[in-house]
């Protein structure tokens, strides 16, 4: 007796190449379709989020500053930052990098940009070069490249820390922020209550609660984005409410895009040449890369409400550290996703 067959079963869907050629650039990712949202949105209804609106943006958003560097502060072991601290030469690279480097670059390209809307530009470029490097993207980029991970965390946490003291100290001494004057009881005030306490905070409690911020990370991670998706919103809203973009063509973005992409290649070939120059071996050199080339779109969008609280250009000021934001996710994930395969068949050969 023959065996029944089986009907035939039809080919597994292909997903589309060019949605993987997308997903695979990173240019899915939720929170990068998000800001771009928060912008449209911003732009489409500008009343909902300026300071007209009844709704409290400013203490939601306040309050949302405060738990993301609780948190960061409850996830910051500070064993593994211990024993992070062997490597140094690796770490003072990493750091010069990204509160040296990157702010000279700007003052050098700073006769570039002339008359009022150029210098406005600049401000928000050189704001973008004093920030911070990202800690998640950071480590998630060195992991799949295959790097020194425990000194990426290291490092990343560190620049984390650190620019909540340079990154007011560079702006004040070349942009106009409120740190001038009266306002710099209110800023030292600010930073504290919103920054300084929260992270202190967290680093105490996290031996008790440690672990159970590592076990909800995702979830963690998602708040944080949140609150600097509405932190984005707000903020535009402002600028669309007060008209600053209107004299900036599609022209002027499409050119601030492409510097941006120069200036990511720029840090990158720096940090990659200077690597070898000292003999860092392939894991230190890709750890010096994705942290030193990274900018804080979590710690820019919170100094700006900070140190530029009286502007209606906080828009404008993040603009730059956007499309930075978004270049850098796509051209570090392709090259980091380049590099892990490179590691994977040295391995295997």
């Amino acid at each position: 007796m023959s065996q029944p067959t089986s009907p035939p079963t039809l080919p597994a869907p292909t997903e589309n190449r060019f949605v993987a050629l997308l997903r695979w650039a990173g240019l899915l990712d939720w929170f990068l379709l998000g800001l771009m949202g928060a912008v449209v949105l911003a732009y489409l209804i500008p009343g909902v989020g300026s300071k007209a609106s009844p709704i409290p943006w400013k203490a939601i958003t306040t309050a949302g500053v405060a738990l993301i560097f609780f948190f960061y502060g409850l996830r910051l072991s500070l064993d593994k930052l211990k024993a992070g601290l062997r490597n140094w030469r690796l770490h003072v690279v990493v750091q010069l990098i990204t509160f040296v480097a990157f702010p000279v670059l700007a003052l050098v390209a700073r006769p570039l940009f002339a008359g009022l809307k150029g210098e406005q530009l600049w401000q928000s470029i050189f704001f973008l070069c004093t920030l911070p490097s990202t800690v998640s993207t950071s480590v998630v980029m060195v992991s799949i490249a295959r790097g020194n991970l425990p000194a990426a965390i290291f490092n990343a946490s560190i620049s984390s820390l650190l620019g909540i003291f340079l990154t007011p100290l560079w702006t004040s001494l070349f942009l106009h922020t409120s740190a001038g004057g009266g306002h710099l009881w209110g800023l030292a005030t600010s930073l504290i209550w919103q920054v300084i306490l929260p992270v202190v905070a967290g680093v105490l409690l996290n031996r008790r609660f440690g672990v159970f911020a590592e076990e909800h990370k995702g979830t963690l991670r998602i708040s944080d984005q949140v609150v600097i998706l509405l932190i984005v919103f707000t903020a535009f809203c402002e600028s669309f409410a007060e008209g600053v973009f209107r004299s900036y063509a599609a022209r002027d973005i499409v050119l601030l895009g492409l510097g941006m992409v120069g200036l990511y290649l720029a840090i990158f070939g720096l940090v990659w040449g200077l690597s070898r120059l000292l003999g860092f071996s392939r894991e230190d050199r890709i750890t010096a890369l994705f942290c030193g080339s990274k900018k804080s779109l979590v710690h820019g969008s919170v100094m700006a409400s900070l140190l530029f609280p009286a502007t209606t250009a906080t828009g404008l000021l993040l603009l730059p550290l956007m499309l930075y934001h978004a270049l850098q996710i796509m051209l570090a994930s392709m090259m980091a996703q380049r590099m892990g395969r490179e590691a994977g068949n040295s391995v295997s050969a």
